[in-house]
């Protein structure tokens, strides 16, 4: 009887180890697990997020900067217009603009944010075409029909086009704190794991020092039957 209890006893350590270490794997588990996930969205926040939205910006002061340049030249004196000297100021930062989206481009990009690049391009092209024939017009026509022209349809196309940038800047904003909320969502896991760790080990320990204690009370007992 006393070598059967003994057995019991032992397959009860033996069964409350075994839960320690399966629930002990179980949360590593789940903490690696957590961790990979944190560092995949800081990362992603760094390569998709940060980095993007500063292209974006220097896109938009390019863009106000064309816009600048165009409108200095076109509305200064009219002995000192240059065509050829403006398309040349224009192209070079026409291509930085280019080059600026088509690094955008390749980053992750949701839904919304391909819809509105797309919009985005096209209203770039739509303006620089504006802006081709606006030069064009200045140099066979003349400086007043340009300006014309400019009031009329460049000063708007060049506006969308930097609404259009806003716009795409705003949802790089919200999927920015979108991924802050799934960040701070995954650290209160971790905190979670981490307390469950500290009841299980408090459970575990108070199980076996009932276990012990009861084994001792069985062994005083069988002594005192022994003795009897």
């Amino acid at each position: 009887m006393r070598f059967a209890y003994s057995v019991k006893q032992k397959m009860k350590i033996a069964m409350l180890l075994f839960c320690i270490m399966a629930c002990t794997l179980l949360i590593r588990f789940l903490e690696d697990k957590s961790v990979k996930s944190m560092n995949e969205s800081f990362v992603s926040m760094y390569n998709d997020r940060l980095i993007p939205a500063t292209d974006l910006f220097y896109v938009a002061e390019n863009a106000y900067l064309k816009m600048s340049v165009f409108e200095d030249a076109l509305y200064g004196p009219d002995q000192l217009f240059n065509a050829a000297t403006l398309k040349s100021k224009l192209n070079n930062l026409n291509v930085s603009i280019d080059s600026l989206i088509n690094k955008y481009g390749k980053t992750f990009l949701v839904t919304k944010e391909k819809e509105q690049l797309e919009e985005l391009k096209k209203g770039l092209t739509s303006t620089v075409k504006v802006e081709d024939r606006i030069l064009e017009i200045a140099t066979n026509k003349g400086i007043n029909e340009a300006r014309a022209l400019y009031n009329s349809e460049g000063r708007s196309s060049s506006t969308k086009t930097i609404k259009k940038l806003s716009e795409l800047m705003s949802i790089q904003k919200q999927i920015g704190e979108e991924l802050i909320k799934d960040s701070a969502f995954m650290v209160s896991g971790n905190q979670l794991y981490s307390t469950f760790q500290v009841v299980l080990a408090i459970v575990i320990g108070i199980l076996i020092v009932g276990i012990v204690f009861t084994s001792n009370v069985v062994k005083i007992s069988n002594d005192k039957f022994n003795l009897n």
